[in-house]
């Protein structure tokens, strides 16, 4: 082979490597991405708010790139088990976790965390938005807030509030409601919201801080009873429902929010890859619908947002946890 055909031997070796690694700047791995099923962990158990939105994204992520996103529930520890693990598992995508508002309360409750919340993880995008709503069980004698006070005021400790652990959001609303109303409620941790609600239900604890996607069936059957939402407005999913706010508890204001995370350190293209179709998926019109249905707001956002909200997210509690006093 002379000099010139091994000048074009050469020229044809490089161009045939920049096809086969780069397409519009995509490399082909990220292209091919996913090619086996992926892990998305829910760090709570099943049933329960997080568990219904992971299930309607997760099969929504399914049809669109063609491997199973398998939900995973590795509950505990106010959702700090679960997430841990993702935090340790190797950053190529095929490990998720889907995390809540209780994502930036644990670190101020929870000592000798196992993960920077932030630093830990590599955002990929906000899902969704939702207040959550008092509930009581239908034999409390209290058919409002007012009442609702008057009742824990006068029966100090006698009446508790379930959650889905220790350090849950949940938890969190009914530490910020009694600071904000004078009162002294008895918390009862579960391992899920689910197993909350069905103690609730049974009425072996009187009341529950609950996503409404948990309990919006139970209250529309007269099973449970609504006396306010969490959020400073009315909730589109119980628009008869007052806020806590306008119900008798000044400046209460406490939504919870979902995202999506992956380890740190995640190539940058699976993560805008997964974030293209996060978006594309959550302003679907259907997927929209299965959501209101299942009482949350579709909110998706860049990688860049959702790791803003979660470091504003973190101030804001630490601070309010700060006022409470609260301790687990």
């Amino acid at each position: 082979m002379n000099n010139a055909s091994m000048q074009l031997f050469k020229r044809v070796l490089i161009a045939l490597f920049a096809i086969s690694s780069i397409s519009f700047g995509v490399p082909l791995w990220a292209q091919s991405y996913p090619n086996k099923p992926v892990k998305l962990i829910v760090p709570f158990g099943p049933g329960g708010f997080t568990d219904v939105v992971a299930r309607i994204v997760g099969q929504k992520l399914t049809s669109n790139l063609g491997q199973q996103f398998v939900i995973e529930n590795k509950v505990g520890a106010g959702s700090t088990i679960g997430t841990d693990f993702v935090a340790k598992a190797a950053p190529d995508g095929y490990t998720l976790v889907m995390v809540s508002t209780t994502h930036v309360i644990s670190p101020w409750i929870y000592k000798n965390m196992p993960y920077d919340p932030i630093k830990g993880f590599t955002s990929i995008s906000k899902l969704v938005d939702a207040p959550y709503v008092l509930v009581v069980n239908p034999k409390v004698p209290a058919n409002n807030v007012k009442e609702y006070i008057a009742l824990a005021k006068s029966s100090p400790d006698k009446i508790h509030f379930a959650s889905s652990g220790n350090g849950s959001s949940q938890h969190l609303m009914g530490e910020l409601f009694m600071n904000l109303t004078g009162t002294k409620l008895e918390h009862v941790p579960y391992k899920s919201s689910s197993g909350a609600t069905t103690d609730l239900m049974a009425g072996i604890v009187e009341s529950s801080f609950a996503g409404i996607p948990n309990v919006i069936n139970q209250i529309k059957q007269g099973q449970l009873r609504a006396l306010g939402v969490t959020s400073l407005k009315r909730s589109a999913q119980l628009p008869d429902i007052p806020s806590l706010h306008e119900a008798g508890v000044p400046n209460y204001d406490a939504s919870v929010w979902l995202g999506l995370l992956a380890p740190v350190n995640t190539p940058k293209e699976i993560v805008l890859k997964l974030n293209a179709e996060l978006a594309q998926i959550l302003n679907a019109a259907d997927t929209q619908k299965a959501l209101a249905q299942a009482g949350v707001v579709a909110s998706p956002s860049s990688p860049e947002v959702m790791a803003d909200l979660m470091a504003s997210e973190l101030a804001r509690w630490g601070k309010i946890i700060k006022e409470t006093g609260m301790k687990l």
